[in-house]
């Protein structure tokens, strides 16, 4: 499918994103606790499932081919050292929750606000202030964790993977937004799996996803070519495994900082071409 701009596919993916996330919204609170849960449960092990296949692109044979048989490991794994210690000490995990959670404060307030609103007939006077109480307003610890955890797990699995990378890439290229309509379609059921257990954090991913895809989009562009299929492959790769950690905090196994891998997905494609030029 050929489209005349760079960027429909990225906006047809934000769309069922947010989409699946109000289904979601509209009919999570009707589910009991332990439907919840199980769906919670459900959702990790899929990510692990796609975290597998994911990593397994450390076998990738342009990958292979590039860095040496015994390389790729090694890049996968430098990678994430040199990605988890610069984000632990940029504190980006901290940075992240601090700001989800001053986000879905705010979006707690509102709508406090907007039910006292409702209530006193959509009149307010000096003697009948609006009160909020701090419980309610995103100071909950449960509902803030809830909220971030939303947030991050799903960007995370939307913005990290094959198809977001090639997708996004294809589509700058002008070489259509097939990948991108496939990857819409996941995640507008995953983002609807997603937002039945942990609310209107997972409608926020839509935000993640349209700025990480627009930037490869635009990277697309104006670059002109596609990445090296080895680069592809270790980024690829070094994201299925903080899948894994997605996986695992989903199935309140680990509480693995995550965000603070994340430079990681930068260090990667870098990591690999140093590798090839020393070879």
């Amino acid at each position: 499918m050929n489209v005349d701009f760079p960027g429909l596919g990225t906006l047809v993916n934000v769309g069922t994103i947010v989409v699946g996330s109000l289904l979601g919204m509209a009919v999570g609170h009707r589910l009991p606790q332990r439907t919840h849960a199980v769906v919670t449960d459900i959702l990790g092990l899929v990510t692990l499932l796609v975290a597998a296949l994911s990593a397994f692109a450390v076998t990738d044979a342009a990958f292979v081919s590039a860095t040496g048989s015994g390389a790729p490991v090694l890049i996968v794994l430098g990678s994430l050292l040199i990605g988890g210690i610069a984000g632990s000490l940029l504190r980006i995990e901290d940075r992240l929750e601090g700001l989800a959670g001053t986000i879905q404060g705010w979006l707690a307030r509102r709508s406090d606000a907007r039910r006292s609103d409702s209530r006193s007939g959509g009149r307010r006077t000096a003697h009948r202030p609006v009160l909020i109480d701090a419980t309610e307003t995103g100071q909950d610890p449960a509902a803030r964790e809830r909220f971030i955890e939303g947030w991050l797990t799903a960007s995370l699995l939307f913005c990290v993977g094959p198809l977001a990378i090639l997708g996004s890439l294809s589509d700058g290229l002008g070489r259509g937004i097939d990948q991108l309509l496939l990857k819409s379609v996941l995640d507008g059921f995953a983002a609807l799996a997603f937002a039945s257990s942990f609310g209107v954090g997972v409608l926020l991913s839509a935000v993640s996803v349209g700025v990480v895809q627009g930037l490869v989009t635009l990277a697309g562009v104006l670059l002109g070519s596609v990445l090296p299929d080895a680069h592809i492959a270790a980024l690829t790769a070094t994201g299925g495994l903080m899948l894994v950690g997605i996986g695992l905090r989903l199935l309140h196994l680990k509480q693995i900082p995550v965000g603070d891998l994340l430079p990681a997905l930068v260090v990667a494609p870098l990591l690999t071409q140093l590798v090839i030029v020393l070879r």
